[in-house]
């Protein structure tokens, strides 16, 4: 599903270059869950940002679900993101004037789906996440726990084959943690890839193949 092979990101800095990421290869097949854990600075998160195609690499190649994404242009990798990525944020990232029904119709009223579709779509995401009696509630009338699991729902909405969460459980308590981790261990059940980057050791563990970044390199997994 994902295929990373000796990808490198290097940042100018200071007249000199520094290397985000120094070769990195992974393989990660379909209906994995995957934890890619690391201390701040490690390059996890650089690593996120190519994964999710919202960075390009220096160097290296990089294949989704089969596709030669390194080189394609602006436009089509907008294209990717929407169909073949489901994202799950440490900040949420909802849009606070909208409902939940509506946060989670977003990803399909990209794609150009028509109004009916999009709904029946969003409220079926909503209830799969347990908030069908939530879903005309705005971000601020909402939980910190309930919020990412309406952004939960955005991520699945348009049925994508890869699920990749940034911290997901960052601003949450351990009830909150606990629901949102359940979740994604049962999407994973149910087929979905699920990439999960984290800094926490406890909440990798919950995930089935752990692989440890550090210095910018792949050190385990």
């Amino acid at each position: 599903m994902i295929r990373l092979t000796n990808i490198r990101k290097v940042y100018p800095m200071g007249g000199g270059e520094v290397a985000a990421l120094a070769g990195v290869s992974l393989h990660i097949r379909a209906g994995e869950f995957v934890a890619i854990v690391g201390p701040s600075g490690s390059g996890k998160s650089t690593l996120m940002h190519i994964m999710g195609c919202l960075d390009r690499a220096t160097s290296g190649a990089y294949a989704l679900d089969g596709l030669p994404v390194s080189d394609l242009p602006g436009r089509a990798l907008a294209d990717i993101r929407n169909r073949k990525i489901g994202f799950v944020f440490q900040g949420f990232q909802l849009l606070p004037r909208l409902t939940a029904l509506e946060n989670v119709e977003l990803p399909l009223t990209l794609r150009g789906a028509d109004r009916k579709a999009r709904r029946d779509a969003a409220e079926q995401a909503l209830a799969r996440v347990g908030l069908a009696e939530r879903m005309e509630h705005r971000p601020m009338q909402l939980s910190g726990g309930q919020r990412q699991r309406v952004a939960i729902a955005r991520a699945l909405v348009g049925q994508p084959p890869v699920i990749l969460a940034d911290e997901p459980t960052g601003n949450l308590d351990a009830q909150a943690s606990g629901e949102v981790m359940a979740l994604l261990q049962a999407l994973h059940g149910q087929g979905s890839t699920v990439v999960l980057i984290t800094h926490d050791a406890a909440v990798a563990r919950r995930a089935a193949r752990r692989v440890l970044v550090r210095d910018g390199r792949i050190q385990e997994g």
